[in-house]
């Protein structure tokens, strides 16, 4: 059996060796900068995504919510079902699927494999929305973070959160690509405990509360080690946040991280946006919660973090944290609700070299030096780049960027885009263009553009996931967002892409968008072309 599975992964490896010219996202928001570009996008352009020539192709069901971004390999090998390129698709019943991406016909019609990670005969189920005393995710709780996929491994990471005969547990594994089996070593219930005296905390140690904890932000995996951080549900406590490392070829963890230590909350949320990382050091927010960083303390919520992405991860390198914290967290207005995004490393004559963008739920931008952070300033927020209080709404999403612009997608506010100047380092003061509709949560914007030509900007509208509505895929002028080129509204009929779920990201890549939904994924293009 062992040779078996050796030989499919080395000609599953051979295949994809030979793909790497083709494009892949294999991590939330397409690269470890968090910025949700795909620049090689040579198939859709602003001449044809419109109604008379893109629209839904088909749909694949799904057994529940996706929450998840679709992750995108070519030229997988399939035993028994040869070559197709995949789109893999988790969801929160704990399963996840490999989908041909270009069509649903012939055997295609059904998965090219299905990998169901629990077990109801054996007592292994989902958790239930009950259990945790939360409706933030309806029915169940399994698979919601975006997995993340090494395809010179041949693996998919995957954390899932299931009940084991009445126990709690989250679980990480290892996926065959190729196979949707474990690989070797696979699965790892995940444990963690740090000293500290705070929620929950016995006889001077904090555990790890794998009931209260929620796994939301998109894995991340950098230099062979794999990153996975926590909030909870619903801000029922005890928790904190925890940011863990495991080593990914044997799954043994190497670090542990906890942000409220001797406190609680602190939460990693970002409303699914994953870690972020220059391959050098990572990047995280925590929400509302309990904060002592000035004082040397050890509790840094209501903060932007940078660590080592290099090694263990025990004490933040450096961070920035706003002046009115305390107010932020009163409020719960959390610095955490957005996902951090990196700008593109600037040249040397720049004010500043390494930048990163963060919002909240304040709507305040925050440009900041990832060399010099800026830690706290009781006054102002003044030791920042830039600080631009209640810019936009708060923001529950991650920013986009391309060629030197910035797209936030506030709450009850419209897409917003602004500029940045090369020259000053800075921002735009305010928006130089914005979308056509708002409304909560506000999206989380994605690019595809051939390098700097045929550029657009695609959303998905959910406001109405609450009451079963359908989502709305849009597709914008990405030099200038007031002009639309399409949305699935143009003819619902034909494109409607199923009912909306929030905080979802469309995965658009080799002339198709790939749609989350509660019931199916779906599969836009340009009609005809399957």
């Amino acid at each position: 059996m062992k040779s078996c599975i050796l030989a499919v992964l080395v000609c599953g490896l051979a295949l994809l060796r030979a793909a790497h010219a083709q494009v892949s996202v294999t991590t939330s928001r397409n690269d470890n900068m968090r910025d949700g570009q795909n620049l090689s996008e040579t198939i859709l352009t602003p001449g044809n995504v419109n109604v008379g020539q893109f629209g839904k192709l088909f749909s694949q069901p799904v057994d529940g919510y996706v929450y998840a971004q679709p992750l995108y390999v070519p030229n997988v090998s399939i035993p028994g079902m040869g070559t197709h390129n995949v789109v893999y698709v988790a969801t929160e019943h704990d399963s996840v699927y490999a989908f041909d991406a270009d069509n649903n016909t012939g055997i295609n019609a059904a998965p090219l494999w299905q990998t169901s990670l629990i077990d109801p005969a054996r007592g292994i189920t989902t958790v239930s929305s009950n259990d945790v005393n939360c409706s933030d995710l309806v029915p169940e709780i399994g698979i919601t973070s975006t997995p993340v996929i090494d395809i010179t491994a041949g693996t998919m990471f995957v954390v899932t959160k299931i009940k084991d005969n009445g126990q709690f547990l989250h679980v990480l594994h290892a996926i065959n690509i190729f196979t949707g089996k474990d690989q070797p070593g696979s699965p790892v219930v995940i444990h963690a405990q740090v000293k500290g005296n705070g929620d929950g905390s016995v006889n001077g140690i904090v555990k790890f509360d794998p009931l209260h904890e929620a796994q939301r932000p998109g894995l991340l995996l950098v230099n062979g080690t794999l990153f996975i951080a926590w909030a909870s549900h619903c801000d029922n406590s005890p928790y904190h946040g925890w940011v863990m490392e495991y080593n990914e070829s044997t799954l043994k963890q190497t670090a542990v991280w906890n942000s409220t230590p001797n406190g609680g909350l602190g939460g990693v949320w970002q409303s699914g946006g994953g870690v972020a990382s220059d391959g050098t050091y990572i990047f995280f927010a925590t929400g509302n919660g309990s904060y002592d960083g000035p004082k040397g303390g050890s509790d840094f919520a209501d903060s932007v973090l940078k660590g080592p992405a290099t090694s263990h991860l025990q004490h933040p390198y450096d961070y920035f944290t706003p002046y009115d914290q305390g107010t932020l967290s009163d409020g719960d207005t959390d610095v955490g609700s957005g996902g951090v995004m990196l700008l593109p490393d600037q040249g040397q004559g720049a004010p500043h070299q390494h930048l990163l963008v963060q919002v909240g739920k304040s709507g305040s931008i925050y440009l900041i030096d990832r060399d010099h952070m800026g830690r706290y300033n009781p006054n102002n927020n003044n030791q920042i780049v830039q600080d631009m209080e209640n810019a936009i709404g708060g923001l529950w999403a991650t920013p986009a960027w391309w060629n030197n612009n910035v797209y936030f997608g506030g709450s009850n506010d419209y897409l917003r885009q602004y500029t940045f100047n090369t020259t000053t380092g800075l921002l735009s003061n305010t928006a130089v263009a914005t979308g056509t509709y708002s409304g909560f949560p506000g999206p989380t914007p994605s690019i595809s553009a051939n390098g700097t030509n045929n550029s657009i900007v695609w959303t998905l509208q959910v406001d109405n996931y609450g009451s079963n509505g359908q989502a709305i895929l849009h597709a914008y002028d990405a030099n200038n967002i007031a002009t639309e080129f399409y949305n699935s509204n143009q003819n619902s009929s034909r494109d409607q892409p199923g009912i909306a779920v929030k905080f979802t990201v469309p995965t658009v890549v080799n002339g198709k968008v790939y749609v989350p939904t509660a019931t199916q994924v779906s599969v836009y293009g340009l009609l005809g072309n399957r």
